[in-house]
């Protein structure tokens, strides 16, 4: 394992700093820069100012060590506002029908929806527009099985776009293969057939299905939108 004076001469060397900068910088004596970098002193209370000189962290001028990088990929909005099927939508939501029993969105596909009466789920109408979505065209059904875990875990939520049926390999899609409603992350194959994929890959090896077996395969509408509680 390098030595600190030997990170430090490497760090310093790709800064393009002198001795004498780098000490001004960190607010410390140049004397002390110069032990450290020489290896005559083993240590300093300044490690950490000079670190942040460096652009690095004194764990890494110590040991060497580069730790994984970390970025922020999640931001509070706040608390969850309650709501039941008497709230008055806001001017910037919409709802779309939910098919609890996947069964129910089986058959031909699902059904037409300005005739469905059953329950909803509210979404913001900036969000959908974010994804390209017509309200429209959209409904959610329920996910069942473990084909899709630890994506989709049995009873989670998709919601579901009707007008994107050509296939975008990798994505997953809401299929009817042979009367039942499928999940699936698809992958055209050459001469126009499917490989249909599981994220449980361990219990559910990928379907190969060739042209000719399409014809039972009907591509139901691209997923644009998924939910799962813990």
């Amino acid at each position: 394992m390098k030595t600190l004076a030997q990170n430090l001469q490497e760090k310093l060397k790709a800064s393009g700093l002198t001795q004498k900068e780098l000490a001004e910088r960190a607010n410390i004596s140049q004397v002390m820069v110069h032990k450290l970098i020489s290896g005559k002193a083993k240590e300093s209370s300044k490690l950490v100012a000079i670190a942040n000189v460096l652009g690095t962290t004194a764990e890494e001028l110590i040991t060497g060590k580069t730790r994984a990088s970390v970025e922020a990929n999640a931001e509070w909005a706040g608390p969850m506002e309650t709501w039941d099927n008497k709230t008055t939508l806001s001017d910037d939501e919409v709802e779309i029908p939910f098919y609890m029993d996947v069964e129910l969105a089986a058959g031909l596909g699902i059904p037409e929806m300005p005739h469905f009466h059953g329950p909803k789920l509210r979404f913001a109408k900036s969000t959908l527009r974010k994804s390209n979505v017509d309200p429209t065209n959209a409904a959610c059904v329920r996910v069942s099985g473990n084909s899709m875990e630890p994506v989709l875990p049995n009873g989670s939520t998709v919601g579901v776009d009707t007008s994107q049926t050509d296939v975008t390999d990798g994505k997953m899609y809401a299929i009817n293969h042979d009367g039942m409603l499928r999940i699936k992350t698809l992958y055209k194959l050459p001469g126009g057939g499917l490989r249909l994929r599981s994220f449980n890959l361990d219990e559910w090896p990928d379907e190969r299905y060739e042209t000719e077996d399409i014809k039972h395969i009907t591509v139901i509408g691209k997923v644009f939108w998924y939910s799962v509680l813990l």
